[in-house]
């Protein structure tokens, strides 16, 4: 019905995508590409650089198939002796206590505050998001950054984007155990790497996810958005003006 209507070529001034491969789908979905701009997430306050020597890989999400537990917990069986912690609550949570109790590298702390997931993050050589679902963002991948922990991440939408192969974090391809074993691998193993990520991560959570940056790209957005208003409404009234009979004096 809106689609008849125009209603979203006509009653919106601006979209706000959380990241370009967001951005791509709204455009593929039919929003007008001059009025969909791209803003990420942020995190606030600074909750500071982590040590990052902690010697565990660590996962902080909602215990669901579409964040990939099964995933993870494959990958594990192929990582002996390389400790994983587990934080978060949901439908899986049986499945992880299992493998916690016949895995003993494998701790699951259940739901934790977010002070507590900070803080662990801090510590964490390596974050894992094995994410099977097309994630809009992700803020546990920017949290991570924020204590410089490098991240982990399935090679798709969202994730793809805010970790930078290499620089910030791991790619591998979603749904693939050996793949993500790998990379985490790699990360706990390898400790120039793991620096070189660490630091790196931190340089981009300063960088672009402040709330700082944040306020300062919102402003922007805001700023053009009314500026595009403004023009639309000045030539609808010139045209108005022109179409208008000229008045005849005597």
């Amino acid at each position: 019905v809106h689609r008849m209507l125009g209603t979203w070529d006509r009653a919106v001034d601006r979209y706000i995508a959380l990241t370009e491969s967001a951005r791509e789908k709204f455009l593929a979905g039919g929003l007008p590409a001059d009025r969909l701009s791209v803003k990420g997430n942020f995190v606030d306050s600074d909750p500071g650089l982590g040590t990052g020597d902690g010697g565990f890989a660590l996962f902080v999400g909602r215990l669901s198939p579409e964040k990939g537990l099964d995933t993870l917990l494959s990958a594990w069986r192929h990582l002996p002796g390389r400790r994983l912690i587990i934080v978060g609550d949901g439908p899986l949570a049986p499945q992880v206590q299992a493998a916690a109790a016949s895995n003993p590298h494998i701790e699951w702390l259940g739901r934790r505050s977010r002070a507590e997931a900070l803080e662990l993050l801090g510590w964490a050589a390596c974050v894992i998001v094995p994410s099977l679902s097309y994630e809009m963002f992700g803020m546990v991948v920017i949290e991570a950054f924020a204590r410089g922990a490098p991240v982990v991440a399935s090679c798709q939408g969202a994730l793809a984007e805010l970790v930078e192969h290499e620089r910030t974090g791991l790619h591998f391809t979603a749904g693939n155990p050996l793949e993500l074993a790998q990379a985490a691998g790699r990360l706990l193993a390898d400790e120039a790497l793991r620096a070189r990520l660490q630091h790196a991560a931190r340089a981009e959570y300063e960088q672009r996810h402040t709330a700082a940056d944040n306020h300062t790209r919102l402003v922007a957005i805001y700023r053009e958005a009314r500026r595009q208003y403004e023009g639309v409404a000045s030539e609808a009234n010139e045209a108005a003006a022109r179409a208008a009979p000229q008045q005849v004096t005597s």
